[in-house]
């Protein structure tokens, strides 16, 4: 008996539920990755691929170690996996399914293709719960997150996760592969050290990264979690993005930790960080069933807004030039990163569709290409949800205001000295609306205002003012 393991994003050996099915179904497995974005409309942007380059490198070394290489290849999924079923003799294909639009056409052509050739073993370990069990009394998808929360917590058994395996048995002859390096994931011009560096990335890392969160940080989580500057959040979307870790596991820790502390349940504030990452669930169910809505607002009305042509207001925003010193921190994070704070996320998405009126496909696009943790399903929703148009999305009229929320969330000032040195020397006073400092402060601080540091694009009353317009014309 041989196994091919196919491995998408699910870059791990802990609690993955095809390689432990097929360690108990026994014989040889062919783990492998098949790279193929030719013609995909969502192939990997550029962090998302950096990131990719070296979650492969440490799942190749780590599945080395326990006896079965890693086995790389590129092309049409479906006619490379028949040619390594061909190669191996292998009688089973094991798979965890995905629910982006592409990849479930991708894993038809693949049932069709060898369907009638091998066993095909499909689980669902991206999710805590498959979105055909969630579904409102009518039998529809939910649309609304809090009853789909109450519903998942009826539904989910936090079952135990899958240890990885000790020891995986090769198949008899060498299977061939590419380099990973054929893949040419990685920039020429070396811009990505900067986020490499931010990050430890691979299964051993994301799992460090949960096991410091759950014992020291999940407790003030909510009270730490809107605070750019705080480390309060776990940083764990990433990981979980390229399935180093599973939403089970995540779960699994939080709810053992409780027990080990004594608790009959899961304290409140622990809740709380739960919560997030059922949004991310609820994310990926209303992609599943409302598949064009990775380029399509789910409120159909929103398809004849009047959105603004801005090409020069798209780049200050993309570059951090905005002169609202929270954006402009916020996009800087995400360039050196490859990561921002989700409370920025919703500034600076806010600014871009209201204060710009610029369409949040824009701002989705850049995203896409920046964040090492961009997910289809998340992505799409979140800029949904910001500009109105999405499921359970704030209303439209929710305009963030920039400088409140500067001061409410980085009342010191420490998020934006560190991305923004430039103000570094402002009091805090004038930190989060430079431009409404006496000039003796900016002088004092040696900033000049339209040298040093840009002039706001647009004033926040007069651009919200605008943006309700645009909303009234929209519902005329």
């Amino acid at each position: 008996m041989t196994t091919i393991v196919w491995f998408r994003r699910d870059l791990r050996l802990g609690d993955h539920r095809p390689l432990a099915n097929a360690v108990a179904r026994g014989g040889a497995i062919v783990p492998v990755y098949v790279h193929d974005d030719a013609g995909d409309p969502w192939a990997p942007g550029a962090a998302s691929r950096v990131w990719l380059h070296h979650s492969l490198a440490v799942l190749a070394r780590d599945l080395a170690a326990r006896g079965s290489p890693l086995v790389i290849r590129q092309g049409p999924t479906a006619s490379v996996l028949a040619a390594l079923v061909a190669a191996t003799g292998a009688d089973a294909l094991a798979f965890n399914r995905r629910h982006e639009p592409h990849e479930r056409a991708r894993e038809a052509a693949v049932a069709a293709a060898l369907a009638a050739r091998v066993a095909l073993e499909i689980s669902d370990d991206g999710l805590l719960v498959a979105p055909a069990r969630l579904h409102t009394r009518d039998g529809e998808p939910y649309r609304v997150f809090t009853p789909f929360w109450q519903r998942l917590r009826e539904v989910f058994v936090a079952a135990i996760p899958h240890a990885p395996p000790r020891r995986l048995t090769p198949p008899p002859r060498t299977v061939a592969g590419v380099p990973l390096d054929t893949l040419a994931l990685l920039p020429s011009t070396g811009w990505d050290a900067d986020v490499v560096a931010h990050w430890s990335i691979g299964e051993a890392g994301a799992r460090r990264r949960l096991d410091a969160f759950v014992a020291d940080g999940i407790e003030d989580y909510a009270a730490q979690r809107d605070l750019p500057a705080a480390d309060g959040v776990s940083r764990l979307s990433p990981h979980l993005h390229f399935g180093e870790i599973s939403p089970r596991q995540a779960w699994h820790a939080v709810a053992a930790q409780a027990a080990a502390s004594g608790r009959l349940g899961v304290s409140d504030r622990a809740i709380g960080w739960l919560r997030q990452l059922a949004w991310r669930e609820f994310a990926q169910h209303v992609l599943h069933h409302y598949p064009a809505t990775s380029d399509a607002p789910l409120r159909e009305d929103f398809g004849r807004f009047p959105w603004v042509e801005d090409a020069a207001g798209l780049a200050h925003w993309q570059r951090g030039t905005t002169g609202y010193p929270i954006v402009d921190a916020g996009m800087r994070e995400l360039w050196q990163t490859g990561w921002m704070h989700n409370r920025v996320r919703m500034i600076v998405a806010s600014f871009l569709t209201k204060d710009l009126g610029v369409h949040w496909r824009a701002g989705a696009a850049w995203f896409w290409d920046t964040l090492v943790d961009a997910d289809l399903g998340n992505n799409s929703f979140g800029w949904q949800w910001t500009a109105g148009c999405g499921a359970d999305a704030a209303p439209y009229f929710r305009i963030f205001n920039p400088i409140l929320q500067s001061r409410k969330f980085d009342p010191d000032g420490h998020y934006l000295r560190r991305w923004l040195p430039e103000l570094a020397s402002l009091p805090t006073t004038a930190l989060h609306a430079p431009w409404q400092a006496p000039p003796t402060v900016l002088t004092a601080a040696k900033v000049r205002p339209g040298i040093d540091y840009p002039v706001p694009l647009v004033d926040h009353g007069t651009a919200r003012t605008a943006a309700l317009a645009r909303l009234r014309q929209m519902q005329a």
